[in-house]
């Protein structure tokens, strides 16, 4: 989502790029993260799903869940009656909680076995995820994770009612422990392997997007919108496709 949040409710303004701390640099690869939030945000805005990990009695618990992102915030939306959602409260000290999105590029192929890799993007967020109780900032981050699944469908879609909006928790998790990791290129071989006689190289890995099919009661009257006609092949109408 676009970062036009305004700081009172849905967004936290600040710099051009996340501040290093203990948890968000990495233990090995340095090189390979980046902190500006460009590259965090387009990471994150590319993503439908992401992984929320945290503590439930004394065990750790990692559940895949839709997501939006306004501004220096993320949103997760779930049933009010999920533990993890309980959990948070409003008030201090919510839900200590790890975010993770990943993308795969491509599969790298190397001479040995030891060198097989994958080329990725990846956001780790470490933060306090608390429960939104204001009703506009709850309104918006539901319109905001009903646009990660397809930008433009929030307004071609009926709102929540009252008792759908009642048995829907929303959480929130600032932006401020976050990092992104980024692999590219191919294989890095021992220089001793590299006239061993196998194949070596990257096998490019693209999301793709189909026909879409009719729902069997959709009246058919009603057109395809063009926000779907444009997310069709390799998905150039959604931010962070290319």
């Amino acid at each position: 989502m676009p970062d036009t949040a305004t700081p009172d409710s849905t967004g936290l303004p600040g710099a051009a790029a996340y501040e290093p701390t203990e948890r968000t640099v990495p233990s090995r690869a340095r090189q390979r993260a980046a902190y500006d939030k460009e590259t965090v945000h387009s990471i994150l805005d590319a993503a439908y799903l992401c992984h929320l990990g945290f503590v439930r009695d004394g065990a750790p618990v990692v559940l895949p869940t839709l997501f939006g992102r306004i501004g220096d915030r993320l949103y997760v939306h779930g049933s009010t009656g999920s533990r993890p959602l309980r959990a948070t409260g409003a008030a201090d000290p919510g839900l200590a909680v790890c975010v993770t999105v990943t993308h795969l590029d491509g599969l790298v192929l190397a001479r040995s076995a030891f060198h097989h890799s994958m080329n990725y993007r990846s956001v780790v967020v470490h933060g306090t995820a608390r429960t939104v109780t204001d009703p506009e900032e709850r309104r918006v981050a539901l319109d905001a994770i009903v646009d990660q699944v397809v930008p433009g469908r929030s307004k071609d879609s009926r709102p929540a009612d009252t008792k759908e909006l009642a048995a829907t928790a929303v959480i929130r998790l600032d932006l401020d422990e976050v990092s992104a990791k980024i692999r590219t290129g191919g294989p890095n071989d021992e220089p001793e392997d590299l006239a061993l006689p196998h194949w070596a190289g990257v096998i490019p890995v693209a999301r793709s997007y189909g026909t879409p099919v009719p729902s069997d009661d959709l009246d058919p009257a009603v057109r395809l919108p063009d926000y779907l006609t444009a997310l069709q092949g390799d998905g150039a109408g959604r931010p962070g496709s290319s």
